[in-house]
């Protein structure tokens, strides 16, 4: 499943996380102008997988120095992040994903869909559309069944 940690998060936290998204959308729609900087955005965006593997490496690191030298007990630490990381790998879900999905950390394919929909915007799938000469609005709309399909 792609979009297993979208399925083991809250539909609220979802709803938010695509409600920005969209509001994003019909932001740049009437600033197209600012369009190729939030894609440049996007291009360094870190999403939920990035941020989890960086955070459970640096617990890690920090957990296995506490255990050289402070006490070997901290290697609790490096324990249980990697029962978090292989509970991730194997479902889709690990207990600080919530934490981060609800400060708005997104999917690959929720950073995509923005990417996709920000394009369609400027014009870039012109040729795929069906009335090249749509206004913004009307382009926001067609981007929106198009990526929502």
């Amino acid at each position: 499943m792609s979009n297993r940690v979208a399925y083991h998060t809250s539909e609220e936290v979802n709803r938010n996380i695509r409600y920005e998204t969209d509001e994003n959308i019909k932001f740049y729609a009437q600033h197209p102008e600012l369009i190729p900087g939030r894609l440049q955005e996007l291009e360094e965006e870190w999403d939920i997988e990035r941020t989890l593997g960086t955070n459970a490496s640096t617990l890690s690191l920090f957990g296995i120095l506490l255990s050289l030298l402070v006490d070997r007990r901290f290697l609790v630490f490096p324990a249980l992040v990697s029962a978090f990381l292989l509970q991730h790998a194997l479902q889709g879900w690990c207990p600080p994903l919530a934490f981060f999905r609800k400060k708005g950390i997104r999917t690959k394919e929720e950073i995509l869909r923005e990417r996709n929909l920000l394009k369609a915007v400027r014009g870039d799938f012109d040729d795929l559309c069906v009335d090249q000469e749509a206004t913004p609005e009307e382009r926001i709309n067609q981007a929106f069944r198009a990526f929502n399909e």
